[in-house]
């Protein structure tokens, strides 16, 4: 085996060379009386054949509308069956999809939909407390290329499937034949660190594969019955989950419009589903529901844990309580599609919360050094770069800043720090921008976050650096106790770490939270928890 920090993943099978509307199609044929889609709120299910149909009717509508191939249509909404319809007739005309954070606010959806050009948009009514309806008629004036709102649960949504004629039979089949796997088909808006977010352009060929190769690795069938309560906004949702589902004839089922932990588990027993995705945080919410017990978590076998690395003693219980002997940890990125690392169904403990697997078939992985690119010794830490099919065509209208993500060679930078094994599975220790320097010494988070996680009193911990006058910087522990009455205090927490932490990564301070701030994905907003602990922000803040 190669002594440097390069992998690559061989496969007998090969990669489709679809685009997504002809890969339903075979979906449809295949299996048209299994169920493709659950919507466990509204009660509303579809059979392939159904969800067939029903994308093409609103495919049709689109046509009727006047969006050409390459137009872009906005999606502004919570998970929801109308989402999923959006997002395949849209492929299947060959318009780009532009998801849009339903946690935005005005100005940054102002922002997207003049970025993109966004001619017709798809929204919510609202959701938590935000009038969606409200807040585009007040961007609308700034926003020239926008020329319809269409808003799901409104009369508006029928009007325009109203549009959708048998006249544009010919229309609908002489497009479907022109488009090709290699165009774009969606953006994706990521968290921008500075300014306004940058718009990851997909196409048919990234996104499909990355679904199918994602379910090829935990064996999906239409057997399968998914829970997905994480954001179709994001590729977990959308691409982990639907993509992965139509490719093999399994089944989608919506829990709620948003992250809620025992209306999850009540999708599960409710319609038995083998498989649930979330991020640690939703796998730690629904495990720690005071009636954990009485929910029926019988029918899981597997599922996909992502966004953060899972605590050793989170998995032992999913594993366990949950029944997921076979769950997978993905590791990605948006711009990725999003999957580039996965653990595989025989994997080990150690392997599922030590490492994010090893790389999916058909793509490359290697660790370089950040400042010369040159590929690392195996065992040693360097940035962790990807090249294949699942790399972005790049930023939307961004050439500057594609290229400062994607080099020469293709290699997609992912600005996170990486080790690869001996066997060729890989450890992410920490961003390159979240890396604690104190006193010279390099710190990374993800080391010290493991341990603390080990704590009897401790729910939940994020350690980020705050800066220091001596040191440059120090560490701060963030945690979440078990018992919110009855937290750990920072003399306790260093003494948990004496002797068994090197001296520097001992928590210099503490903060007790109710909760971590969180992107719409997910993940914890580090920058957040940084900008904060600087200032001693906090329910409470000790320091020594």
């Amino acid at each position: 085996m190669s002594g440097l920090s390069y992998a690559h993943g061989t496969s007998g099978t090969a990669l489709l060379g679809d685009t997504i509307g002809a890969n339903l199609d075979r979906a449809v044929a295949a299996w048209p009386d299994r169920e493709a889609l659950v919507d466990v709120p509204s009660g509303r299910r579809w059979t392939y054949a159904q969800f067939g149909a029903a994308v093409d009717e609103l495919a049709y509508a689109l046509l009727a509308s006047g969006v050409a191939r390459g137009d872009r249509v906005g999606i502004w909404a919570v998970n929801c069956p109308e989402w999923v319809l959006v997002q395949y007739a849209t492929a299947r005309i060959g318009a780009i999809m532009v998801n849009i954070n339903p946690a935005y606010r005005t100005h940054e959806v102002e922002f997207v939909l003049n970025q993109a050009g966004v001619s017709l948009l798809f929204a919510s009514l609202g959701h938590k407390g935000s009038d969606y309806r409200a807040m585009v008629e007040e961007v609308r004036p700034a926003c020239p290329r926008l020329r319809e709102t269409v808003y799901i649960g409104d009369p508006s949504w029928d009007v325009l499937l109203s549009r959708g004629t048998p006249d544009l039979y010919e229309d609908f089949h002489v497009r479907t034949a022109e488009l090709s796997c290699d165009d774009p088909i969606n953006i994706q808006y990521t968290s921008g660190t500075t300014g306004f977010p940058k718009g990851a352009t997909l196409s048919h060929h990234n996104i499909l594969n990355n679904g199918f190769f994602v379910g090829e690795l935990i064996a999906y069938s239409e057997q399968d019955r998914i829970c997905v309560p994480v954001p179709f906004y994001h590729c977990f949702g959308m691409v982990m989950g639907n993509l992965a589902a139509t490719s093999h004839g399994a089944c989608m089922v919506i829990p709620a419009p948003s992250f809620d932990p025992a209306a999850t588990l009540r999708a599960v027993q409710q319609e038995r589903c083998t498989s649930l995705y979330g991020v640690p945080t939703m796998f730690i919410a629904e495990l720690n529901l005071p009636d954990f017990a009485e929910y029926d978590l019988s029918s899981l076998r597997t599922g996909i844990m992502a966004g953060s690395p899972c605590p050793v003693e989170v998995m032992k219980r999913v594993v366990a309580e949950m029944h997921m002997a076979e769950v997978s940890i993905c590791y990605g990125m948006t711009e990725t599609s999003p999957v580039s690392l996965q653990t595989r169904r025989d994997d080990d403990l150690e392997h599922r919360t030590g490492t994010v697997g090893r790389v999916l078939p058909h793509i490359e992985v290697k660790v370089v050094d950040p400042v010369t690119g040159v590929t690392r010794p195996r065992g040693t830490a360097g940035e962790l770069c990807t090249r294949g099919y699942s790399v972005m065509l790049g930023y939307w209208e961004e050439p500057a800043r594609t290229a400062e993500a994607i080099d020469a060679g293709r290699w997609m930078h992912t600005g996170d720090l990486a080790v690869m094994r001996e066997d060729g599975y890989a450890e992410i220790v920490g961003r390159i921008k979240d890396m604690i320097i104190r006193g010279g010494e390099n710190i990374y988070p993800r080391e010290i976050e493991e341990f603390l996680h080990a704590h009897p009193r401790i729910a939940d911990v994020q350690v980020v650096g705050v800066p220091h006058e001596r040191y440059g910087e120090e560490v701060l522990a963030c945690v979440v106790p078990l018992d919110p009455a009855d937290p750990p205090s920072l003399a306790e927490v260093r003494a948990f770490c004496e002797g068994r932490l090197a001296h520097y990564k001992v928590p210099s301070r503490l903060r007790v939270m109710e909760s971590f701030p969180m992107t719409v994905s997910g993940k914890v907003r580090k920058i957040e928890l940084r900008r904060d602990g600087a200032v001693g922000a906090g329910s409470t803040d000790q320091a020594v």
